[in-house]
């Protein structure tokens, strides 16, 4: 009796983790074939009015650019600034977006803008690659958390915690 009630007990276990696997690998499928969702595009635009209306408030002057959500990047990238020939585009990394899409909005947002500001007031500087004292000082007047050269893994996996 109390085996048959142990193997229904690990019966039921398997079908319930084989159904959270499924839904877990369809989710991601759709998250990897799909645009973004709707929630995570308002999420995003807010976050750049605010840093636009930061930008406004301590440079005098708001510099909107492209901001691109791409599956192109390879490895961990967060995001990335490109200045070309005067133009200046900010790219978003959506292969790590769907497991840190609040370090994205809180962090990576402004980090990338401050990039740009730097751009567009001619600031081209190379020290600490691209992360000198001035762009730290950019980040943080745009709002940025923290304004690290790369992603704190500890702040994406605290930023998961329920506490």
């Amino acid at each position: 009796m109390f085996v048959k009630k142990l193997e229904y007990a690990f019966i039921l276990l398997t079908i319930t983790a084989l159904i959270y696997l499924s839904k877990n690998y369809y989710d991601d499928y759709q998250f990897k074939h799909n645009d973004i969702p709707q929630s995570y595009k308002n999420r995003i635009s807010k976050k750049e009015n605010e840093v636009l209306t930061l930008m406004q408030q301590h440079y005098g002057r708001a510099y909107k650019v492209p901001l691109i959500v791409t599956d192109k990047f390879k490895g961990r990238l967060y995001g990335l600034t490109v200045y070309k020939d005067g133009d200046v585009k900010i790219y978003l990394n959506k292969n790590v977006m769907q497991e840190s899409i609040d370090y994205m909005v809180e962090s990576v947002i402004a980090h990338e803008y401050a990039h740009a500001l730097m751009f567009k007031l001619g600031d081209f500087s190379i020290k600490d690659e691209g992360h000198s004292k001035v762009w730290k000082d950019a980040c943080i007047k745009l709002g940025g958390v923290g304004c690290a050269q790369y992603v704190n893994t500890n702040d994406v996996v605290m930023g998961k915690l329920p506490f």
